[in-house]
């Protein structure tokens, strides 16, 4: 849900953060709420607030201002001024002013700007006077950070650049040969599979032919396919690393990392060997479809998403590479750079731009990745579907350290307060047929109940478990042992497009 930024009537409850900054502006426009505009711009966007001072505390008061029109006017004349700021981002009702405590305050509205926009500086100097902001405040950005924001100027994504000093025989082939067989097992037939080596990779994305007639990779191709010391001469941040932590005493139980020198070290070698190991111990409910045995769920196919998202996204020009942690109770997937599209964005889905598309393209070929930008709510709902608790999405930034993007993926189920484990009582019986949740033996879920949580997914196949609770007034816990004891009822599909189906119905 996005951040509500400012809301007068909350006046006296807020505090300073990454999306709110006050001024106290009694001497007219403070020279420093440029530097904030930058910041603001070049983050999530917030509000800049004049005429109020922050007590110890971190509450507001207000100081007023001599002349909020003069105020007003200058800051109109210096924001359109391109020696001033590089662009203005506001429009007329982005600016208001209240009067509060008798008071006049000045709010102004800065909105997060679009990437072909960044980075919004000031006073002529993108790579001196470029800012972002984080919970302590403005920071300068680093040379780096600036030279990162130029990047994602681009609606041409990175990684469609052809590599003409390399040849596609410096890719590893015996990845090139996998990633077809995986193609052929995912789309027997596929059209692409009747071409030439050199022309598969041409399709694909991760080759061109040069006017010399030489097929040379893509950045793409190079990065899914390369050798790793091949790939560190175009990206000499590249770094892919897994750690799996399943021991408390053990610093990783197992470990996967791209400069080990015994695998190939490439994204795609990388994906195939991690997300295996990832799914490896994730919970396999017994069910049949068609009398054959269903062992995954959509749980394992949003995990495999989550890491392809993170592939997909990564700056490999940045420093510390990609990390994957697996514990026994989460995962944790980290990348080099933060959201193109910005987080909030990301959250709510309906635009996908990549950073690296053409290596989306080829994950897609094989069933993988998510172009309609549905990729991240749609694992917000399977782990919703699930029972889990809610993954997470943080972007980290500043204070002198690279940036990345984190996704945590709890692998615990809720815990619901407000329904007494006591309610087992009402749907349980033993095998004499006598209610009576405390007594020994074979349990077994009432026929009435289960007949009633059927009703519920035939009138709506998309409900969840903790509506499906809500509605039969039971635990979580409850029903999922109602749904163990139902084979016959199956989630299908991921995401939005996941739903409840009754076998022979």
């Amino acid at each position: 849900m996005e951040q509500e930024v400012f809301d007068i009537r909350k006046f006296d409850k807020y505090k300073e953060d990454n999306r709110r900054e006050v001024k106290a502006a009694e001497g007219g426009l403070p020279q420093n709420l440029w530097e904030t505009y930058s910041a603001m711009a070049n983050t999530y966007g917030g509000v800049i607030i004049c005429g109020v001072r922050e007590r110890k505390d971190g509450s507001w008061f207000t100081t007023g201002m001599k002349d909020v029109n003069k105020l007003k006017r200058d800051f109109w004349n210096q924001i359109n001024n391109d020696n001033k700021v590089s662009i203005n981002l506001l429009r007329e009702k982005d600016v208001e002013t209240y009067v509060i405590n008798g008071d006049v305050i000045l709010v102004i509205y800065v909105p997060a700007a679009d990437r072909t926009d960044k980075p919004v500086f000031i006073n002529k100097d993108m790579f001196k006077n470029s800012f972002k902001r984080n919970n302590e405040g403005d920071y300068h950005c680093t040379r780096a950070e600036v030279q990162a924001m130029v990047r994602d100027q681009l609606r041409k994504t990175v990684d469609g650049k052809v590599l003409e000093d390399m040849s596609v025989e410096d890719l590893n082939q015996e990845t090139i040969r996998s990633y077809k067989f995986l193609l052929e097992s995912k789309k027997p037939g596929h059209v692409f599979l009747s071409k030439t080596d050199e022309e598969f990779l041409v399709n694909i994305g991760a080759a061109k032919k040069t006017e010399k007639g030489q097929y040379s990779p893509t950045r793409a191709g190079l990065l899914m396919f390369g050798q790793e010391y091949m790939i560190l001469y175009e990206y000499p941040q590249y770094f892919l690393d897994f750690r799996e932590h399943l021991q408390p005493d053990v610093r990783w139980t197992d470990r996967i990392q791209s400069q080990s020198g015994d695998w190939s070290g490439n994204v795609f070698d990388f994906f195939t060997r991690v997300s295996a190991k990832l799914v490896l111990d994730l919970k396999k409910p017994f069910k049949l479809v068609n009398m054959v045995r269903v062992d995954e769920t959509p749980i394992h196919d949003a995990v495999r998403e989550a890491l392809v998202n993170c592939l997909v996204n990564s700056d490999f020009y940045e420093p510390r590479g990609v990390v994957v942690d697996k514990y026994l109770d989460k995962i944790i997937i980290k990348n080099p750079g933060t959201v193109i599209v910005g987080k909030q964005q990301m959250l709510r889905g309906g635009e996908s731009e990549p950073r690296n598309g053409s290596l989306m393209k080829m994950f897609n070929l094989i069933g993988y990745g998510e172009r309609a930008g549905g990729g991240v709510p749609d694992i917000y709902a399977t782990w919703e579907q699930a029972g889990y608790v809610e993954p997470t999405v943080e972007e980290i930034f500043g204070g002198g350290q690279p940036n990345r993007t984190i996704v945590t993926l709890p692998l615990m189920e809720k815990k619901y307060t407000n329904k007494s484990d006591a309610d087992d009582q009402n749907i349980i019986q033993s095998d004499n047929g006598t209610l009576n949740g405390t007594l020994n033996g074979t349990l077994k879920i009432a026929d009435e109940q289960k007949e009633q949580l059927r009703k519920l997914i035939r009138q709506n196949p998309k409900i969840t478990r903790k509506q499906m609770a809500d509605s039969l007034n039971v635990s979580a816990r409850t029903i999922q042992r109602m749904l163990n004891d139902m084979p016959e009822a199956r989630f299908t599909g991921g995401g939005r497009s996941g739903h409840w189906e009754i076998d022979g119905e």
